[in-house]
């Protein structure tokens, strides 16, 4: 389960105008991220607009991505669906285009029981033979995973890991503790601001938006506090804080989105109706932007 650790971007999905994929700046984009260090990629997740992209659309994501990175770095994908059938289906195809690792999305929209989300990510777990990692982020799904559930889920055949995106600290340290004698057993973090934090609990690093825009100084966090700079890795962590704050001005992913974009890179906007940020937002980005270049963020 050595894949399970480090900085993972969820990578953005460059489009063009017309709102198809822009296939050539995804590979670049690839290349960008590795060539800064990070310790995965994860194509189609929430900052890939994974809500947003047909099914066809995924399948050539991924297969993009997997062709580009040259098993380089381990390749996650997001293949959870709101039904059980359907995330087996999509988790079938990424394990068939060579994904490394699943990331199973609560159900969304209906409310589930902890009872029916044992049986789905079971079912799920059951259906392939590559990795599972559960994924949390209730403000988006509806749906939460306790820490009593992913305790019992972490006993699952196959589900190797929690990407924690509730943003709430002690749920994340929580499944920490509960599977903290569990080796085979990662929690990552997907709230950005919470890596240092994740590392120091025992975790074992996280899924990072930020890492589109920064990809080397989030990289470095874990690389600092696996080398047992401590300073380091917070200071790095704390260097986000600024482009976070803009977050304020709109859907994150749009903003994270639009900042590679300022940075020279064209990866076009998000989809409709996604794609809207007010001026004084698009002022403080760049404003933003302008300070951490001049600090070294890279």
């Amino acid at each position: 389960m050595s894949v399970l650790k480090g900085i993972i971007p969820p990578i953005i999905t460059p489009m063009n105008e017309d709102e198809s994929i822009n296939e050539e700046e995804l590979r670049n984009q690839v290349n960008r991220m590795i060539g800064a260090g990070v310790h995965g990629l994860f194509p189609f997740g929430t900052n890939g607009e994974s809500y947003i992209l047909s099914e066809k659309e995924k399948e050539r994501v991924l297969s993009v991505v997997i062709e580009e990175n040259r098993g380089r770095v381990p390749v996650y994908a997001g293949s959870g669906c709101v039904g059980t059938k359907d995330t087996i289906r999509i988790s079938r195809m990424a394990e068939s285009l060579g994904a490394d690792v699943l990331s199973v999305i609560t159900p969304w929209f209906a409310k589930a029981s902890d009872e029916e989300l044992y049986d789905h990510y079971r079912a799920v777990a059951k259906a392939v033979k590559i990795p599972v990692v559960l994924y949390n982020i209730p403000a988006r799904t509806g749906n939460s995973l306790s820490p009593a559930l992913v305790r019992r889920l972490s006993k699952v055949d196959n589900i190797v890991g929690a990407k924690d995106s509730s943003g709430n600290f002690d749920n994340m340290l929580q499944y920490i503790e509960k599977t903290r004698d569990l080796e085979d057993f990662a929690v990552l973090s997907g709230n950005d601001s919470l890596i240092y934090w994740n590392l120091l609990a025992g975790g074992s690093g996280g899924i990072a938006g930020c890492a589109n825009v920064y990809p080397k100084t989030m990289a470095s966090i874990y690389e600092k506090f696996m080398a047992g700079d401590l300073e380091g890795a917070r200071k790095a962590q704390d260097s986000i804080r600024s482009f976070r704050d803009c977050f304020q001005y709109g859907n994150p992913n749009t903003i994270v989105k639009t900042a590679v974009a300022m940075l020279g890179y064209p990866v076009g906007n998000c989809r409709a109706p996604f794609n809207r940020i007010p001026p004084k937002g698009i002022e403080a980005i760049r404003k933003v932007l302008d300070e951490n270049r001049e600090l070294g963020l890279e």
